[in-house]
């Protein structure tokens, strides 16, 4: 069977793909690569009300933003397509029809309103809502006449009455459900488009899907779709049912509500791709030695969906932002100027982004940050007057520590690291300034900041003249 794993990944063109499918698509995808196996792309667009205008080229890019890939699907092709359901209408008609001949469903012609009443009537006494079977007993000649009249209908499955429906989640061991509590689903819509019950069922088996990772949501949905299967008298693929993730407070589903959610998102604002990876690698599981620094080939080679906890598990924004700082810290300079780019602010001067990077490198949590802590290196600077008091016996003080800096460093022929910390500590330690102070009230001048880069890299990007230009302006706070 492991000669033969076949997983995928099917959403839907209604938006951007949420961080928990992200993280679903890479675990179908490790798991395929894990075996030898093959990983498929499928789009479900049979909700056209719903679809996005470029929805299936977005869900295309976003998973190559994130370094992964298919080896089925759209733009690939492969065996079993076509891969987006809406150009698979005619499959679906045909297998229906199956189900039809071999009395497995049935043609309802329920009206709406018909419906509705039903469903008023069932709640009112207190009913689970479900349809009443109305048309099930309908010979099959009767239906067909209604048919060829062009009576409006739909198609339902014929759900056996109180019979166990039993199938094996990999992560929870075996579930039953009694068949009394499942409706006679719709299977085809009155449009001729299939319900998505039908659709996955039909389309998982024909494209010989071995292992089915989905959302736990869906787990109410199995024991329809396990119906279907016995149904058309086809094998049931390996169901694991992965729990959802929890809002970073741990508390509820991860929602649009309490923040941005798209996996393009968190790439927008600066975090890398196989940081991201590496988060979802680790929520709800584990490496054997429990190393949380993983990368994609190891993942592969260790994971196992049955040792995913059953448990939904917090989306834990600090660990994130502390795994994004290690893979940030082990870029080179040239990964690093390239993965940045798209952060630079248009304003920043071109010829220092190099000199700053390296400065700044182990102070980014995401790449984003590029922007906060490099404002002073270009944009004019503010702060409170009181900061360059601040530890200062006296105003007279500072405006002399001031006065001698700026000597100082006028006499530099060669702006150089080496020439500037012999010349400014050399002033201080003549001067017997005291250190904390003096070289606080320094930052704060040339700066703007209290937390920056070394002070005297600082000062060599940013120029002999803006940072004297800087300590007079300091001078003239003082004023």
């Amino acid at each position: 069977m492991m000669n033969q794993v076949r997983t995928r990944m099917a959403p839907s063109p209604t938006g951007e793909m949420h961080v928990g499918s992200m993280a679903t698509l890479l675990k179908n995808y490790a798991f395929a690569k894990k075996y030898g196996g093959q990983f498929i792309l499928r789009i479900e667009d049979t909700d056209k009300l719903r679809e996005v205008p470029g929805g299936v080229e977005a869900i295309q890019a976003i998973i190559k933003r994130y370094g992964l890939d298919w080896d089925e699907g759209p733009g690939k092709g492969g065996e079993y397509g076509p891969y987006i359901q809406s150009a698979r209408l005619d499959i679906y008609k045909r297998e229906v029809q199956k189900l039809i001949d071999n009395d497995q469903a049935y043609y309802c012609f329920c009206s709406k309103e018909r419906l509705a009443e039903v469903k008023e009537q069932q709640m009112a006494n207190k009913q689970a809502p479900h349809y009443d079977r109305h048309c099930r007993d309908i010979s099959k000649e009767e239906a067909q006449q209604r048919v060829a009249n062009g009576e409006e209908y739909v198609i339902r499955l014929k759900v056996p009455e109180d019979q166990e429906i039993t199938f094996t989640d990999l992560l929870r061991g075996e579930i039953t459900f009694n068949s009394n509590l499942i409706d006679d689903q719709v299977l085809l819509k009155s449009d001729g488009y299939p319900t998505y019950h039908l659709a996955v069922v039909i389309d998982d088996y024909l494209m010989k899907i071995s292992h089915i990772m989905r959302g736990e949501e869906w787990i109410s949905s199995t024991p329809k779709h396990v119906l279907l299967y016995q149904a058309f008298g086809w094998s049931v693929p390996v169901f694991a049912h992965i729990p959802v993730f929890l809002n970073p407070d741990g508390k509820g589903k991860m929602s649009k509500r309490k923040g941005m959610v798209s996996a393009a998102s968190f790439l927008d604002r600066g975090y890398l791709a196989e940081a991201m990876l590496n988060f979802f690698m680790i929520l709800g599981w584990a490496k054997k030695d429990q190393q949380e620094v993983i990368s994609l080939e190891e993942y592969i080679q260790e994971f196992e969906p049955s040792d995913l906890s059953s448990n939904s598990v917090a989306f834990d924004i600090k660990k994130l932002n502390w795994l994004n700082g290690v893979y940030i810290r082990k870029l080179s300079n040239e990964q690093l100027l390239e993965k940045i780019a798209p952060f630079v602010p248009q304003d920043f001067p071109a010829d220092k982004v190099a000199q700053v990077l390296p400065l700044i490198q182990e102070r980014l949590i995401t790449l984003a940050d590029f922007t906060e802590l490099t404002k002073f290196f270009y944009g004019s600077i503010s702060y409170e007057t009181d900061l360059l008091l601040k530890k200062a016996d006296s105003k007279e003080l500072v405006i002399l520590e001031l006065n001698e800096t700026i000597k100082e460093i006028e006499t530099l022929s060669d702006w150089n690291l080496l020439e500037i910390e012999e010349k400014v500590m050399g002033l201080q330690e003549k001067k017997a300034w005291h250190r904390g102070q003096f070289f606080m009230m320094l930052r704060i001048a040339v700066t703007g900041e209290k937390a920056t880069p070394p002070l005297f890299d600082t000062m060599i990007v940013l120029g002999k003249e803006l940072v004297i230009s800087r300590l007079k302006e300091a001078l003239n706070k003082l004023s």
